[in-house]
């Protein structure tokens, strides 16, 4: 069986995962044109599967070579996803979307260029693999006619593993994110101070958003962390916080902190911006609490609540951990698995 062709833009540590329990259903190959990144960590070297580093102008040729049986490209890259589609067409093999988006971008530039071919893409694509419900519904709003959801996954068994931190305070939240105003911490920062928690010693710590000022009692920022430490904030927290709001060219696909703060069994605040409550991960009053985006007035009083409210913290908490279990990276390898036998 020819192998799939991949085309990204970068492999973050958290995906590398997922490409692997893919590969190891089926022939594939990566190729990775690097560029923009909008992710908190950089791309890794050796993503441990087949892979080749290329530019975008070469996915043409590449998709277009008959060495695939099907090529995939997700909606990052001018060119490349183009390119990608144009290939497979020219190489007449299955040509899959993998979209993240439950929104298009609203900049001039998508409007009159990536927009288009999107709605184009949708409609005409083999297949369309998105990151859940919520991109699946997305898509099928524009024509996609096979549509599959691979989940979006972390390594529960890192992220869930035991870990032994001393809690800072009584009370803990963390906000892991970087400094992009669509992430939400300054309204964090305002609903934290209109909370009144941080007089009576609880504490709030942003990881990862280093530009942002420690204002305000209780409140510490770090600069970006290695997983594991990230683990250690998320394993010492009372609540994870995703405050995240919507602009002109970003809504929130999905959140993968949301997966990683459940497996340790840490309840989740956030905003009905973010794609994995909208993709059913975060259910309010089950695993977390959701509230209005870009209001820090409910998110004040979310804070509030779970300070105030113990038992309800550690019920969310434990639903949390059993319900994030079933989103693995063999999960999303099957969502992924199953688009491409729909096809061959």
């Amino acid at each position: 069986m020819r192998p799939v062709l991949l085309v990204t833009n970068h492999v973050p540590p958290e995906r590398a995962g997922a490409f692997a329990a893919l590969a190891r259903r089926l022939p594939l190959e990566l190729a990775i044109f690097g560029g923009r990144s909008i992710h908190a960590t950089a791309g890794v070297a050796d993503p441990g599967v087949p892979h080749r580093r290329v530019r975008q102008r070469d996915v043409l040729a590449l998709a277009a070579s008959r060495r695939y049986g099907a090529v995939v490209c997700g909606t990052a890259g001018r060119a490349a996803l183009p390119a990608a589609a144009l290939g497979a067409r020219a190489a007449r093999v299955p040509f899959v979307l993998w979209s993240a988006l439950w929104a298009h971008p609203r900049t001039p530039a998508h409007l009159l260029a990536g927009a288009p071919l999107l709605e184009t893409l949708y409609r005409t694509a083999d297949a369309v693999v998105a990151y859940g419900p919520h991109v699946a519904a997305f898509a099928r709003a524009r024509g996609a006619r096979n549509v599959h959801v691979a989940p979006q996954a972390v390594d529960g068994a890192f992220w869930g593993a035991a870990v032994d931190v001393p809690r800072p305070s009584p009370f803990h939240a963390v906000f892991v994110g970087r400094d992009g105003g669509e992430k939400g911490a300054g309204v964090l920062l305002e609903a934290w101070r209109r909370s009144g928690l941080g007089e009576s010693g609880a504490t709030l710590v942003l990881v990862g958003a280093a530009g942002l000022p420690a204002t305000g009692p209780g409140v510490g920022v770090v600069g970006p962390q290695p997983p594991v430490e990230v683990r250690n904030f998320l394993a010492a927290a009372d609540v994870c916080v995703i405050p995240s709001l919507r602009s002109r060219s970003f809504r929130e696909p999905w959140g993968l902190v949301a997966n990683e703060a459940m497996n340790q069994s840490t309840p989740v605040i956030a905003t009905d911006e973010v794609g994995a409550v909208a993709g059913g991960l975060v259910r309010h009053e089950r695993n977390g609490l959701v509230v209005a985006a870009g209001d820090p007035g409910p998110l004040a009083a979310a804070l509030r609540r779970l300070h105030d409210e113990p038992a309800l913290r550690a019920r969310l908490g434990a639903n949390a951990r059993r319900d994030v279990a079933p989103y693995t990276f063999d999960a999303w390898a099957a969502g992924f698995a199953a688009a491409l036998r729909s096809i061959r």
